[in-house]
């Protein structure tokens, strides 16, 4: 066991709109209905209130089934509770984005989520501008408190905040050690937007001799000095896990800090040949999710 043993749930980020957004949480891409469940009540249990979904998980039923249930049996109510989902690529086209915010919606059970995101930019599709007015709309029908993009980079930043003079309130992409995407966050900074990070993990990394180092050091697990890694340096942060224990654990991480020398070390791997790179796709080049035309 580590010396972290309670979830952190207090600290908050305050997005450029006015909201606050919980800081860590929990994720579940790639869980199974049934993992995605059992998690959500698992993290919620822990302390966790912020959980990130989407509508291409194909989970986001159960997210909801998990949050009313934790509603209905007096652990949380809806306002202690911050949810995100996202549109996906194919309901960038024309007139769709409405009708997808009302399927998440009723997916999860709720009238609004706190922050809607654009999933993908897909620049060969070039919806992205018309995905961009369509959250925009959803904002203003109180369908989401917040608005916000995934997998965007400046070029594509710049023409949907020129286009509509309105910048997103997040920015969430893949960030783990490895892939430390200074430039993106210093970019996203700029702006006032906040980052978030998808994969936080990584990848293998759990097991690097670097990691393992540190987490030795601070008499954490190789999981949570990574979280923390994460939180020190102002990211918003939800790691995955289909294991109750592992999310309960993924989340306690108030017991401990990292010095900046163990920052350092770890952002260092994004030299490490065997440790540095992309989990998923890269945006400027990924054109899945969308209609042939």
């Amino acid at each position: 066991m580590t010396n972290a043993e309670t979830a952190q749930t207090a600290q908050t980020v305050t997005l450029n709109d006015g909201h606050e957004i919980p800081q860590l949480g929990l994720g579940v891409w790639e869980l199974s209905p049934e993992d995605a469940y059992a998690s959500t009540r698992a993290a919620i249990s822990a302390g966790a209130r912020h959980i990130d979904t989407a509508a291409a998980y194909g989970n986001e039923t159960d997210v909801g089934r998990a949050i009313a249930d934790a509603i209905a049996e007096g652990e949380v109510t809806r306002d202690d509770l911050y949810v995100t989902t996202k549109l996906w690529n194919a309901d960038q086209a024309p007139g769709k984005a409405a009708g997808a915010i009302d399927t998440s919606l009723a997916n999860l059970g709720l009238d609004h989520v706190d922050l809607w995101l654009i999933h993908w930019p897909v620049p060969s599709y070039g919806r992205y501008v018309e995905a961009w007015r369509a959250l925009i709309e959803a904002r203003e029908a109180g369908k989401t408190t917040s608005i916000g993009v995934s997998n965007f980079y400046p070029e594509v930043l710049d023409e949907i905040i020129d286009a509509t003079g309105v910048v997103p309130a997040v920015n969430q992409i893949e960030l783990h050690p490895g892939l430390s995407q200074q430039a993106q966050r210093a970019d996203d900074a700029k702006r006032g937007i906040v980052t978030e990070a998808w994969s936080p993990l990584g990848r293998g990394l759990l097991d690097h001799p670097v990691v393992t180092a540190v987490a030795d050091e601070v008499g954490a697990s190789a999981a949570q000095v990574i979280v923390r890694w994460h939180l020190q340096q102002g990211i918003v942060v939800f790691p995955r896990s289909s294991k109750a224990e592992r999310v309960k654990e993924n989340l306690a991480v108030d017991g401990f800090e990292l010095s900046d020398e163990q920052i350092d070390r770890i952002t260092a791997l994004d030299d490490d040949e065997a440790a540095a790179g992309r989990v998923g796709a890269d945006p400027r080049e990924a054109s899945f999710g969308v209609p042939e035309e």
